[in-house]
């Protein structure tokens, strides 16, 4: 019994893992998922979503140009995370100028 019970508990175990490795989009995500990306907690997410009210994220440069709080090492950080927009992970070359990285 033993040994058909442990495929399915470790195929559970892989499908429980890549649903929490899932990416989140922060054009189409609810509060709850962006506060399950680590670095985004309640005040980030309500940032994030009035920002997203006003409009949609084009981009992340746009996102950075946007929601305060988010410069291009964060948006690197949540972009490892999971976070994306539009389904796009972020890429360094999209910040905005007047933003550096590293500065």
């Amino acid at each position: 019994m033993a040994n058909r019970l442990l495929p399915a508990l470790c195929l559970a175990a892989l499908l429980h893992a890549g649903a929490a490795l899932a990416a989140v989009d922060v054009n189409r995500a609810r509060e709850a998922d962006l506060d399950g990306i680590k670095g985004i907690g309640p005040a980030l997410s309500s940032r994030i979503l009035a920002e997203r009210a006003r409009g949609r994220f084009q981009d992340w440069r746009d996102l950075i140009s946007r929601v305060k709080g988010i410069g291009p090492a964060a948006a690197a950080r949540l972009s490892d995370e999971g976070l994306t927009v539009d389904g796009a992970s972020y890429a360094p070359q999209e910040a905005p100028p007047g933003k550096t990285l590293g500065h």
